[in-house]
């Protein structure tokens, strides 16, 4: 009729129909003729509204965020110009699912954009009228992404970023940007520009902005990016007045610092971006966080409400036939804007064992993977072969997918296409089919050789061990005790509360004292958990629900069995070696000097003027990462001081200033107070020196100041100097201890940085607080419940169940030279000095392959990955 619906075409495949906006039935409640002819009841617009009671014991709100609005005000130019667009419009453009199928074009003539510029803080930092005074966070790091991504599309694309500070305050972000910066062709430019007007020929856009070197500038770009902020949902008011809950001045919940995830109301919690503007893996350790407080309040209910899940009886297929099925995905266009799909179908259909062969637009959508459990059943296959994506991620859906349909899970091989093929070979589409075919044929050829595997279930020790008395150690260990598990906590010192000792009050406002002497008496209050004071750990063995530590605490040496295990030891505080540190009386770390406000040391409050020197430590060849909470310290310490003596002359010399989310706001009062902030990069850093002025003796910091375009002179009487954040000394050994993996700055590294970031590779054992990585003190209660929610996630079961992927020795050709024991990174190999032959625990064993290897009889195999599994792969390729 008036033509509303449209098809998504990929390779003359359809990929999805949609509905614009002028279709009258969702206008107008007129028409109704899409959903009466569609055969599938994709569209059903008979469906009415229904209302629905639901009983539940709590509630946890995460509704995220609403990206800002540019077109509110009308100096960004969106909506106004065509090739003007936001970064969300741009993350699509990206998307191989996006308008041209992860082509960037213009909307003004489907070009390809040579020279892009984005404006960062759009809607963010700014105090005017439809903007935000707080800073959104993540939309330095999205940009650096998007520009990485360009140049990966268009090596000779120019790209410009307009920027205020860059705020790469995450882990790793600072390399991340730094990887963005030294890409050829890509220039960041320090500051605030603005949309001047459109060409009319060519319909680009000109870009007005300052530099302190040429003064005001006017720029020609193909294509202007806004980096857009991140809004409350659009339904706060709706949700505030539905649920009770109270709401800060920005529109978000309001938060308590001592536990950010609680809101007002008992029983109701808040998660993600609704807490404040946060990346992906502070998103995912606050909602397992939400589930671990949820789960202290209906604890008396746990279990009863689930259902096992039944599958069908396991057929035995080991004497029948291969007949193999072959699916290959489109992952959207990910794989088939490059690999030609059909014709890599059709050639599967070619290969021997091979009874089946199709196409799937997303092979792990529900719909799809209900398809190839039906079709194995249909058409009688009894072996998979799935070309997409990385098994790391998808694997354990198909193997699940396979069980539904009466396979062993194990009859399951994955051909990489898209990191392998379509990713890496984007330019070389014929090329790029016929590595998939490759691909497929060695896949397939494997799977034919595939064998039964079988798992077995372990009984889980219920109790937990929680390294480190710190913050975030007790509040994990408190979240586990309060859902009836036991908890031995391991302290090193003799004082329960870790750094947080030193600390006072946070930006916030929390007086940490109070709150830590509040937890530690909670915590020695509860019978469940354990404390161990000065203690050392020994040795650690075991497995995964059944693990024994041993520690020595107080004399005495103590064994402790225990399920999971949490690393919360912390981190310390870098002793500087520049800038007199040691050496002049009235130097200090932020740190000292928030310890000296509050001993209400008179040289500090009575000092006529205070440096602070940021970035000490961090951010250079040694350590390249941000420290994330200097700023906001010395923002905190500077207001308190301004507070106890208005009259202080406070300088602040800085590289970035990261006062990011809602501290924002709290940088903006310093500068209102008459902080001053001075801006210094490390080629030209602050000296310092002694000196007399007057007859006093002064600390002389002599730094550029970029604006004047001349060296300062400020004589201090107290320096404070934003000393680094660095892992724990025992970081390595409790590494080496727990077999868990270290970040190249080393702090612990997580199994998966934006889907599992509380947990280690080795299962089991979860992280959090600042031995992952500098944080303050409201994100570190918020990752100690997510650690804990997914400590319990084990704890709640009676069984775990072990990987099938493990290897095996032959004992008839084992000659016992141990070759293979060593090397093992799990150490689940051991030596039977009476048979003469080394033994695999398959608990320890991960599957790594690294024996089978390194075997010089052969003895040694992965299960599943057999020398006669992988002679196949290679013969096929």
């Amino acid at each position: 009729m008036n033509k509303a619906v449209h098809v998504y075409f990929s390779q003359a495949i359809p990929l999805v129909s949609y509905i614009d906006d002028s279709c009258l039935r969702l206008k107008e409640d007129k028409c109704d003729i899409c959903s009466s002819v569609c055969q599938t009841g994709a569209i059903d617009f008979r469906q009415v509204p229904k209302k629905t009671d639901i009983n539940v014991g709590a509630i946890i709100l995460s509704s995220g965020i609403t990206p800002f609005d540019p077109s509110a005000r009308e100096e960004y130019g969106y909506t106004k110009y065509q090739n003007v667009v936001t970064s969300m419009d741009y993350e699509r453009l990206l998307s191989s699912t996006g308008p041209y199928e992860g082509e960037v074009k213009r909307t003004s003539d489907k070009e390809h954009p040579k020279k892009i510029a984005w404006i960062q803080c759009v809607g963010s930092r700014r105090v005017t009228e439809g903007d935000n005074s707080y800073c959104s966070g993540v939309c330095c790091t999205y940009t650096q992404k998007q520009v990485i991504l360009t140049k990966h599309h268009y090596e000779d694309a120019e790209c410009t970023i307009f920027h205020n500070d860059i705020r790469s305050f995450g882990k790793d972000f600072e390399r991340f940007f730094q990887r963005a910066e030294q890409l050829p062709g890509v220039e960041f430019i320090r500051s605030y520009a603005s949309i001047e007007k459109e060409i009319p020929e060519s319909q680009n856009v000109v870009v007005r902005y300052a530099t302190a070197d040429d003064g005001v500038k006017s720029e020609e770009f193909d294509m202007v990016v806004l980096s857009v902020g991140l809004n409350p949902p659009k339904a706060y008011k709706e949700i505030s007045e539905k649920f009770g809950i109270d709401l800060n001045s920005h529109g978000f919940a309001k938060s308590d610092s001592s536990n950010p995830i609680k809101t007002n109301r008992p029983g109701i919690f808040v998660s993600g971006a609704f807490q404040g503007p946060t990346d992906i893996p502070e998103s995912v350790f606050t909602a397992s966080g939400a589930g671990a407080q949820t789960g202290e309040l209906l604890n008396y209910r746990r279990g009863k409400l689930a259902k096992e899940r039944i599958y069908p009886e396991e057929r035995n297929v080991s004497n029948e036939e291969p007949k193999i099925g072959v699916f290959v995905c489109h992952c959207g266009a990910n794989i088939s804007s490059v690999v030609n799909v059909p014709s890599t179908v059709e050639y599967a259909l070619t290969l021997p064992n091979v009874v089946y062969a199709t196409e799937q637009i997303f092979s792990c959508a529900t719909n799809s993977a209900q398809e190839i459990t039906e079709l194995a059943l249909e058409k009688g296959f009894n072996r998979v072969v799935i070309a997409a994506c990385s098994p790391r991620t998808l694997e354990p859906l198909f193997h699940d997918t396979l069980r539904e349909a009466g396979l062993n899970q194990y009859y399951l091989d994955m051909a990489n296409i898209r990191e392998h093929c379509s990713w890496v070979h984007a330019k070389q589409k014929d090329e790029a089919t016929q590595k998939a075919h490759d691909i497929v044929r060695m896949s397939v050829a494997r799977a034919a050789r595939l064998e039964s595997l079988q798992e077995f279930d372990l009984p889980v020790n219920k109790a937990a061990l929680v390294v480190g008395g710190g913050i975030g150690g007790m509040t994990t260990a408190l979240s586990i005790a309060k859902q009836g598990h036991e908890v031995h906590l391991v302290e090193k010192n003799k004082d329960l509360g870790g750094m947080a000792r030193r600390l006072h009050t946070t930006l916030e406002g929390l007086d940490v004292q109070t709150y830590l002497d509040n937890l530690i008496r909670e915590v020695y209050l509860n019978p469940l958990i354990h404390v161990s004071h000065e203690a050392v750990i020994k040795e650690v063995d075991g497995y995964l629900g059944n693990f024994t530590t041993t520690i020595e605490t107080e004399g005495r040496i103590k064994e402790i069995k225990h399920g999971a295990s949490v690393l919360a030891i912390g981190a310390e505080e870098y002793k500087p070696t520049e800038y007199l540190y040691g050496q002049n009386k009235n130097v200090f770390t932020h740190m000292e000097l928030g310890e000296e406000i509050a001993k209400s040391n008179e040289t500090v409050l009575n000092a006529e003027t205070l440096v602070m020197i940021q970035c000490v430590g961090s951010r250079n060849e040694e350590r390249n990462y941000c420290s994330r909470v200097c700023c906001s310290h010395a923002v905190k310490n500077a207001l308190h001081l301004k507070k106890l003596n208005p009259e202080m002359r406070i300088y602040v010399l800085f590289r970035d200033v990261r006062t990011y989310g809602f501290r924002e706001d709290s940088y903006r009062e310093a500068m209102e107070q008459g902080v001053q902030f001075i801006r210094y990069t490390p080629e030209d850093a602050p000296q310092v020196e002694e000196a007399k002025e007057g007859g006093k003796d002064v600390i002389r910091v002599t730094v550029p100041d970029p604006i004047l375009g001349q060296r300062l002179e400020l004589d201090a009487d107290v320096l404070s100097l934003a000393a680094a954040v660095i892992p724990a000394d025992s970081t390595a050994e409790m590494a080496g201890m727990f077999k868990a993996a270290l970040s190249e700055d080393q702090y612990f590294k997580e199994a998966h940085v934006k889907l599992k970031p509380v947990e280690f590779a080795t299962d089991g054992v979860f992280l959090c607080g600042t031995a992952h990585y500098p944080k303050h003190i409201p994100e570190t209660i918020n990752q100690a419940y997510g650690a804990a929610g997914r400590a319990l996630t084990l704890l709640a079961k009676d069984t775990v169940t072990t990987s099938g992927t493990v290897a095996r020795i032959n004992y008839k050709t084992c000659v016992g030279c141990q070759t293979c024991m060593p090397l093992c990174p799990y150490e689940a190999i051991s030596y039977n000095s009476e048979k003469r032959v080394c033994v695999v625990n398959q608990i320890l064993c991960k599957g790594c392959g690294t024996c089978a290897s390194a075997c010089p009889c052969h003895s040694a195999n992965l299960l599943g990955y057999k020398p006669e599994q992988i002679l196949a792969q290679v013969g096929a390729a």
